[in-house]
């Protein structure tokens, strides 16, 4: 749920850190030790989120949780990670990228200690609840670290593709580790990122740069609550209208009270002297269209996992062990091809490798659907779909990334890395939240898959309106390239 250096010696908390030109910039070790804290973050937050959703059924059993609560161990970390992220990666550029860092690592540390010793369901939910608002922190953080770290070009490119892969290898990475914990109790899939998050803490006090927070933009606190109380809403508006209904008062009126609120923020941030987010920032289209291009990725890609889970597991009965390696050629494909994707950005820039990952996505889904029959087999609909799709991770998270925060004032990095995981977290909860309502008429334990095809076309249909955002402005721009006759 994100990611996200310079001097070789740590500078005093009030000195400037000297940046050279891109192409001079050196990789000593203590710049590679830093990509390895914020890495190790990143790895943290896939496996994580990947091992939990595989040990529900076993917590479920021993806490006594009906299905709407397991829900909520899923969506209690999503509403923290989504409802503060945009005002995490504000707070980072206002207070300090290091600071702000090392004490929401802290508190991810205690709050999954706290969710492995816990025997409440409600004190597990709000468990992961406080690790969603943790991670809300760390994640829009590490990559404003990584951006004003690793200069603008092909250091930063680099860096990106080696930070996409320890994501994808951190989310492999749990599908497998929790298969293998849960037979131990579901307890070891909160306890075993304790001392992974300890190290990193650890490691990211000695080796991060320290950073001066903004001289002005830290007083806006009308602004503040008003984004975090409409983000909030928002976020548990879809990720509860499932169960409450789309169409229900309840999810009408909470969805009112978010629009006003975070109108009530627009408005607040076009008179205040210093406000927290500068609206100017999407008038950049390439951000902007980097936004969109995030949930088509997320949105589709996250979905059509879920679906293939609940299939995989309820349809099939496959153990959760063996539905994670079922699903793992996707993390394998990422981590193989995550490594060559810098040096792709570096030579053909980030648009095509967007296109790129957008075809490779949407030619998957489609080749499900088109191969899956009535009971797809496994190498001939599944694999192939999952190899398209890693494909397409690969190639698009690290350009998306690097498309988001091109261009960008280092005083606003933290901004722009918070608002494109705020759309990939946000636009995935909704497409997700649609997704599952559309397969609410599934039956456990049917081979069919034809109750899940609503869900996988319209996952077909968001990463086909990503293809065509991204399509329609690179042939314009070859069009006006090309010489008339």
């Amino acid at each position: 749920m994100s990611p996200s250096i310079d001097a070789p010696v740590i500078p005093p908390p009030t000195a400037q850190v000297s940046v050279s030109r891109p192409e001079e910039q050196r990789w000593t070790p203590r710049l590679w030790g830093v990509l390895a804290v914020l890495c190790l973050v990143l790895f943290l937050d896939g496996l994580d989120v990947s091992m939990v959703g595989v040990a529900l059924p076993s917590i479920g059993n021993e806490l006594g949780l009906s299905a709407t609560s397991l829900q909520w161990i899923i969506n209690g970390y999503v509403l923290g990670y989504g409802g503060l992220m945009m005002l995490g990666g504000r707070m980072a550029d206002l207070l300090g990228r290091r600071r702000v860092f090392l004490i929401a690592l802290a508190v991810f540390a205690a709050a999954s200690l706290l969710g492995g010793l816990v025997d409440s369901g409600p004190l597990l939910i709000a468990s992961r609840f406080i690790k969603g608002l943790a991670a809300a922190f760390t994640a829009p953080t590490a990559l404003s670290i990584l951006t004003t770290t690793f200069h603008e070009g092909p250091a930063r490119n680099r860096a990106l593709s080696v930070f996409s892969l320890f994501g994808a290898t951190g989310y492999s990475s749990g599908l497998i580790l929790g298969g293998l914990l849960t037979g131990f109790g579901w307890r070891w899939t909160f306890l075993t990122p304790v001392p992974l998050a300890v190290l990193a803490l650890v490691l990211g006090y000695v080796l991060i740069p320290r950073d001066r927070p903004a001289e002005t933009g830290g007083h806006d606190i009308a602004g503040a609550a008003t984004l975090t109380g409409g983000m909030l809403l928002a976020v548990y508006t879809v990720v509860s209208a499932p169960d409450r209904g789309w169409g229900s008062p309840g999810t009408l009126g909470l969805a009112l009270l978010a629009v006003l609120l975070l109108t009530a923020f627009v408005l607040i941030e076009q008179r205040v002297a210093h406000p927290l987010v500068r609206f100017g920032i999407l008038r950049v289209a390439t951000v902007v269209r980097a936004n969109l291009s995030i949930i088509a990725l997320f949105g589709s890609f996250l979905s059509f996992q879920f679906l293939m889970t609940l299939y995989l597991q309820d349809g099939l009965e496959w153990s959760p062990l063996r539905m994670a390696m079922g699903l793992l050629p996707i993390g394998l494909v990422v981590a193989f091809g995550s490594p060559f994707v810098g040096r792709l950005i570096t030579r053909y820039g980030t648009p095509p490798l967007i296109l790129a990952s957008m075809s490779s996505l949407s030619l998957g889904y489609v080749w499900f659907l088109a191969t899956a029959g009535t009971t797809p087999d496994y190498v001939v609909s599944v694999l192939p779909a999952m190899l398209l799709l890693g494909g397409g991770f690969a190639f698009g998270f690290s350009a998306i990334m690097a498309q988001a925060t091109e261009g960008i004032d280092d005083s606003e990095q933290g901004l722009a890395s918070g608002l494109v995981q705020t759309s990939g977290q946000v636009g995935a909860a909704l497409v997700l939240a649609v997704v599952t309502a559309l397969a609410t008429d599934t039956t456990a334990g049917s081979a069919d898959i034809g109750p899940y095809r609503p869900g996988i076309n319209l996952v077909t249909g968001v990463a086909l309106l990503g293809l065509l955002l991204n399509a329609i402005p690179l042939l314009r721009t070859r069009r006006k390239a090309t010489p008339h006759a």
